[in-house]
């Protein structure tokens, strides 16, 4: 039975099903689902309209916005926030996602008097190669975030890490504002499978062990750093991309050429260029030896628990959350990372984080036993600590402290 099904929550995010494209979107899914057990839930979002029952209406951007320069996708965000924002009347509470959404739940809490609960999926400050892709958009995506977060009545770290990030980068925020709720996965959908399919299909040699990366192809993932890491992998081991459309052309070019001399040099390269399907990334997720994130930013990293939720050990970078999810010797390795403080942020010492990365990977990839010993400790670790269930409630019982204030 929910815990308060007469609250009613207005849940606003750039993304919802089936128009998923990174982590924060996976988050919305599975936290809504979990939430329309427990409270009246209203979801609004971008893009085309829903059949599903709790989205009350999907958003389009005002045509007269409609251009190539890029300052205009901003412009074109803030006028879907603009239609949201009006949509809220006869919400109880607004909880936001990403500052594609922060807008509108701040300017329902002006309008309406209701409280607005923004949770932080990341912080444009910490993310200036976004200026790459945006332009002068980027001074508007941060206008939007910091209005909202520095005026909303919670603000949710899907981390520790990041509540330390938003207290830095918002000093006038109070930490008692910033509650600490991890992302989550579910591990009915994520678990080992012994299907393997759809490797053949994608050129994937089964008997050969192989890295996977999951993720976008831009700056904050890290994708040029595996590549330049794959050079000092074991000769036998394949790497595997499962990555998309670049966010730039600068980046795109970048991944290409360094793929394309990995093939000159090693072979052993899949790159597959389109958003799967769950199914086939969980066979691709089961059988790999080991997974890598080798981001430069992660607030929290859900791509890490899906990996863990099949039963994959997890060489990772030590930024942001994903301390707080890879446990070193037990369910995979971290690598430390110190940046250059330029706006790539690429690593201090390039040269030395591919051959460090490549080292903690080779220990896994080159012992199939302990692979599959940290891959079970990461599964457990899944179960025990990281279910929707348990982060709904938490969400619940902070939307009802600021309702009954």
């Amino acid at each position: 039975m929910p815990s308060n099904s007469s609250l009613r929550v207005a849940l606003l995010s750039r993304e919802y099903p089936p128009e998923n494209y990174g982590g924060a979107g996976v988050h919305v899914e599975y936290l809504a689902r979990e939430l329309e057990r427990r409270i009246a839930l209203s979801v609004y979002c971008f893009g085309a309209p829903r059949a599903a029952a709790e989205v009350k209406a999907a958003f389009q951007p005002w045509d007269a916005l409609a251009g190539e320069a890029p300052e205009l996708a901003a412009l074109r965000t803030l006028s879907v926030d603009l239609l949201m924002a009006k949509a809220l009347r006869g919400s109880e509470l607004a909880h936001t996602h990403t500052w594609y959404a922060n807008m509108a739940g701040h300017l329902g809490k002006l309008m309406y008097g209701i409280p607005h609960v923004m949770t932080s999926h990341s912080l444009e400050p910490l993310r200036p190669w976004k200026a790459e892709q945006l332009a002068g958009g980027y001074a508007l995506s941060s206008f939007c975030e910091r209005t909202a977060i520095e005026s909303a009545d919670a603000v949710i770290a899907v981390s520790s890490g990041m509540k330390a990030d938003i207290l830095r980068a918002y000093p006038s925020v109070k930490p008692e504002r910033v509650a600490v709720i991890y992302n989550g996965v579910d591990p009915a959908q994520f678990l080992p499978t012994a299907d393997s399919g759809v490797l053949a299909r994608y050129g994937i040699d089964e008997k050969r062990p192989y890295v996977v990366f999951v993720g976008r192809v831009t700056r904050q993932k890290g994708i040029v750093h595996l590549l330049r890491a794959a050079r000092h992998l074991s000769k036998d081991a394949q790497l595997v991309l499962c990555a998309g459309e670049p966010d730039t052309e600068e980046m795109g070019r970048e991944v290409r050429a360094l793929v394309a001399e990995l093939e000159r040099e090693r072979g052993g390269i899949v790159w597959i260029e389109k958003m799967m399907s769950r199914p086939e990334l969980v066979q691709i997720l089961s059988r790999a030896r080991v997974f890598c994130c080798p981001s430069v930013y992660e607030p929290f990293g859900i791509v890490n628990l899906e990996a863990m939720a099949c039963g994959v050990a997890v060489v990772a970078s030590a930024v942001g959350g994903i301390p707080e999810i890879v446990v070193p010797g037990v369910t995979g390795y971290l690598t430390p990372f110190e940046g250059d403080g330029t706006p790539k942020n690429e690593p201090k010492d390039p040269e030395r984080f591919a051959r460090d990365l490549a080292a903690q990977l080779n220990r896994v990839l080159d012992d199939e036993t302990h692979a599959r010993a940290l891959g079970a400790a990461g599964r457990a670790r899944v179960l025990e600590h990281f279910s929707w269930s348990n982060i709904a409630d938490q969400t619940v019982e902070l939307y009802q402290r600021l309702v009954r204030t």
